[in-house]
């Protein structure tokens, strides 16, 4: 089978290499379970990631509903590198487009969100869009009448307006969330994300929320790294030495590993459950983990409500290639990962609670917000740990990784002990790239 890199056909015989290395542009066997690192690295794969991936038949995730509630609201953000502007429009659908006027290319929208009545209007030269992204007004069309009378400028007798407006996108929502894409062929998002996951994401998002608060955080690493680590549980009570003090998510305790057919969505969850003979495995296999001496000043921090039944006091959901949907005992947030070149990620975060939050339950979210984030007492290392991958991995280009751990495959697995989710991004990632 042809290898292709950067739209071109790397020869067979660039595949024969000495185990762990692969040559730059070849994936060094058809399996997930190698990942060879020049993928972090090369700024032409990155390119075509943008163009084969983002702007490819994915669902992005772009806004809130919550977001947008009436005519004209609307947020702006980014489809792989793309800006887009999500908006209401006037009979309650919701549109995307790019955030570029046709004119000479500068952003329509520059604020975060607002709200505005009928049309948006560039800044640059005056030229304005409707709620569908359709050109309706230019300045001085029809040109100005000069002293003599006579019309001079404006735009040729033959321009056509309607052939002039910024790339649009599908948009879709589901559970709340609003997505988009620039392909004709991407997949129903139900069917995209697969009947286990699209479960589980409406396990959370079973009713009507509202945002609680924003904010960006920036990650010196490739995008793939930081995607990766959501998707792999085996790394969080290894690394996370809060999670297994106060024993939030250990591999002791039950869960596992949902995983879609092709691979690009997945859960894992963990239970409040007992560890049983499990309970001194860290400790008997001498891996760093709790601290005995270690307290909460204020332990209400970690009281929880079990909302859904089910006593899954940690759930992630991913969605290829860059939505994360969190719950962390109360804690829930969208995360939303943005490249910002080859080594630079940036990770959007969006905390939401349900519409009709009691105030006690609103204080106990507004709490458990301090266990995620780029401070949070649960997650603070993720960030860190992009950049020493991408650190590491800097003169190892032709080197692999290995992802083994429950196996070579991508399928769901009623363990957390496992790499198979990371595994099921790659299977989904080699397919839109053609590796």
């Amino acid at each position: 089978m042809d290898v292709r890199h950067d739209d071109k056909t790397i020869d067979e015989t660039l595949r024969q290499t000495p185990y762990g290395q692969t040559p730059r542009g070849a994936w060094p066997e058809n399996t997930e379970a190698r990942v060879p690192y020049w993928v972090y690295q090369d700024e032409a794969n990155h390119k075509r990631e943008l163009r084969r991936v983002f702007e490819g038949a994915t669902w992005n995730f772009v806004c809130l509903e919550a977001d947008i509630p009436n005519k004209g609201d609307y947020r702006t953000n980014h489809v792989g590198t793309m800006p887009v502007i999500v908006v209401r429009g006037p009979d309650g659908e919701i549109n995307c487009f790019e955030n570029r006027c046709a004119h000479r290319g500068s952003l329509i929208a520059f604020d975060d969100g607002g709200n505005v009545q009928n049309n948006f209007r560039c800044i640059y030269h005056a030229w304005s869009y409707d709620l569908a992204g359709n050109l309706r007004g230019i300045a001085f069309e029809r040109g100005i009448t000069g002293p003599d009378g006579v019309i001079r400028g404006g735009m040729p007798k033959d321009f056509r307006r309607e052939d002039f407006s910024p790339r649009k996108l599908r948009t879709t929502a589901l559970c709340g969330l609003v997505f988009a894409t620039l392909s004709p062929d991407t997949p129903p998002i139900e069917a995209y994300l697969g009947s286990e996951v699209l479960g589980r994401l409406k396990r959370v998002l079973d009713r009507p929320i509202r945002v609680m608060g924003r904010f960006v955080q920036m990650l010196p690493g490739n995008w793939k790294l930081y995607f990766e680590n959501t998707r792999d549980n085996y790394h969080a009570s290894l690394l996370h030495l809060f999670l297994t003090t106060f024993r939030i998510d250990r591999m002791t305790q039950d869960g596992g590993m949902v995983v879609s057919p092709d691979g690009g969505c997945h859960t894992t969850y963990t239970l409040d459950s007992p560890e049983g003979a499990n309970a001194t495995a860290y400790r008997d296999q001498g891996i760093r983990t709790e601290k005995d001496d270690y307290r909460l000043a204020d332990p209400s921090l970690l009281d929880s409500v079990d909302e859904h039944g089910d006593a899954v006091q940690v759930q992630i959901v991913t969605i290829f290639p860059g939505t994360v949907v969190q719950q962390i005992r109360n804690s829930l947030a969208v995360r939303q990962i943005v490249p910002k070149g080859v080594d630079r990620t940036e990770l959007v975060w969006t905390y939401f609670g349900y519409a009709d939050d009691s105030p006690d339950m609103n204080r106990r979210r507004l709490k458990q917000q301090n266990l995620v984030g780029p401070a949070g007492l649960v997650s603070m290392e993720d960030g860190c740990v992009v950049g020493f991958v991408q650190r590491g991995t800097a003169a190892a280009g032709n080197k692999v990784s290995v992802v083994e751990m429950g196996g070579r495959t991508a399928e769901s697995q009623r363990t957390r002990a496992t790499e198979t989710g990371v595994r099921g991004f790659w299977k989904a990632y080699r397919r839109h790239m053609g590796y």
